[in-house]
């Protein structure tokens, strides 16, 4: 039987000004509060202060179409976590590097260089990149196909985990007396040669206080499922319903323990956007003013970039044209567009209730209520085997957080559903994961003191 505590576990996904598409104009928001360090300190802090688990950030590698439309601008995500290190000291700090960009070597550096300034918070979201736009910024015209991408991200990911294994916990023995600062026999050459990646080897960043970093995979397609299951510790998904969450939790494990893992140990935390207030009426109302402000012009944009296909020439009034609903036909972002497709089919929308649908929970799901509204939805998510906590997706920051803080995280509490943490627990501790290994057996200098 598995020793992983059974708690929900709670990831604050922090985009911008807010993960709704309109955020930036709502009243309360500063359109330029992004660039500050102020404005990510906030949120770090807030979200750490209510319990969080972890703080999220995604990234993307281009100034997308339309980005005159939105607030389109961003930053580094780990030069943003490593000034979160210095303010924070329990919540993990997970970021966005692209597999299809970024060389193997450096990942592992950054990552293993974040995971020891934070004292074993950190964590890496796995990405393959889908925008055509971001390949011209690293000199190609066009991007690899679906199944390449993943093909190159498991080398990658692979490669990476090799570099973090280069050093054994206890290599660095600092004899003054003779002169040595490490043990040679314990740090060695990785000599990976993949069909995409090539690296000697060692890392020349000691091995970090979790062993290496938490990673997280976020792609729901065939190809991503399989990369999640085989070597992710979290997944992030996006699922609509209480059924398909089920149903994709319960693929997640199988894939997991065919590939040779305790299934306990892939954590899946599906995205939830709550619009919380003190009454239902209060929160859609809440929910409509956002929604009211939504760029009409862009949000046609991004749902053509979703589908692949030119969505001006749609009838707002109208069901998604039948010619749409061909995921093979898709290189891009394959969970995204099979979900869109679904969620406009299944519930009849027209195009102009997909676009508020899609630039508000950007396909996730989303629920305006009370604080015990939204808790009783993700308890049962929790106890029926749909997820093992979520990744909450406030639609305006940081009004919207400061809500759930104070409203859903204290019930989910009152509940019993939530972790205990031992002082100075590394993120893989606070998710309720246990220490890593590296190949040699030597178990991680930072143990375990108490998690669940």
């Amino acid at each position: 039987m598995s020793a992983i505590p059974r708690f929900l576990r709670l990831n604050a996904v922090v985009y911008g000004l807010g993960n709704h598409e309109a955020a930036w104009r709502m009243p309360e928001s500063d359109p330029f509060a992004t660039t500050s360090l102020a404005h990510w300190v906030r949120l770090a802090q807030l979200a750490e202060a209510a319990g969080f688990e972890s703080l999220f950030l995604g990234d993307v590698l281009a100034l997308l179409q339309g980005a005159e439309k939105h607030l389109s601008d961003t930053m580094d995500p780990l030069v943003i976590l490593s000034a979160l290190a210095a303010v924070t000291s329990r919540i993990g700090l997970i970021g966005t590097l692209s597999t299809s960009f970024e060389p193997a070597f450096h990942i592992a550096r950054r990552f293993a260089s974040l995971d020891h300034i934070t004292g074993g918070r950190a964590g890496w979201n796995i990405v393959t990149s889908s925008n055509r736009l971001e390949a011209s910024n690293f000199g190609t015209d066009r991007l690899p196909d679906h199944a390449e991408r993943y093909a190159k991200a498991r080398d990658v990911v692979d490669a990476a985990m090799a570099l973090w294994d280069s050093w054994d916990a206890d290599a660095r023995i600092g004899d003054k007396q003779a002169g040595l600062y490490f043990d040679p026999a314990k740090v060695r050459a990785v000599n990976h040669s993949g069909p995409f990646v090539r690296t000697a080897g060692p890392l020349n960043t000691p091995r970090s206080p979790q062993g290496r970093p938490l990673l997280v995979q976020a792609g729901s397609s065939e190809d991503g499922r399989d990369l999640a299951a085989s070597r992710a510790d979290l997944v992030f998904t996006a699922q609509l319903s209480l059924d398909d969450a089920r149903a994709f939790y319960r693929d997640i494990k199988t894939r997991a323990e065919r590939a040779g893992r305790d299934p306990d140990t892939v954590l899946v935390m599906p995205g939830i956007m709550p619009v919380v207030a003190e009454t239902r009426a209060a929160a859609q109302a809440r929910l409509d003013a956002i929604d009211g402000v939504i760029v009409r012009e862009h949000a046609l944009e991004q749902l053509s970039e979703y589908l692949q296909t030119d969505a001006r020439s749609f009838d707002l009034d109208a069901p998604l044209p039948a010619s749409v609903g061909d995921e093979g036909r898709s290189q891009a972002n394959k969970s995204r567009f099979a979900l869109i497709v679904t969620l406009a089919r299944r519930e009849g929308l027209t195009v102009r209730q997909l676009l508020q649908r899609v630039g508000g929970g950007r396909g996730h799901f989303l629920q305006a209520g009370t604080a015990a509204e939204i808790a009783d939805t993700m308890q049962e998510w929790f106890e029926t085997g749909a997820a093992d906590g979520f990744s909450v997706m406030c639609p305006v920051l940081p009004a919207d957080l400061e809500t759930f803080s104070a409203g859903v995280v204290p019930e989910l509490g009152r509940r019993g559903l939530l972790g205990t943490y031992a002082p100075g627990s590394t993120l893989r501790q606070r998710i309720g994961l246990p220490s890593e290994f590296d190949r040699r057996g030597h178990r991680d200098a930072h143990e375990a003191k108490g998690t669940g």
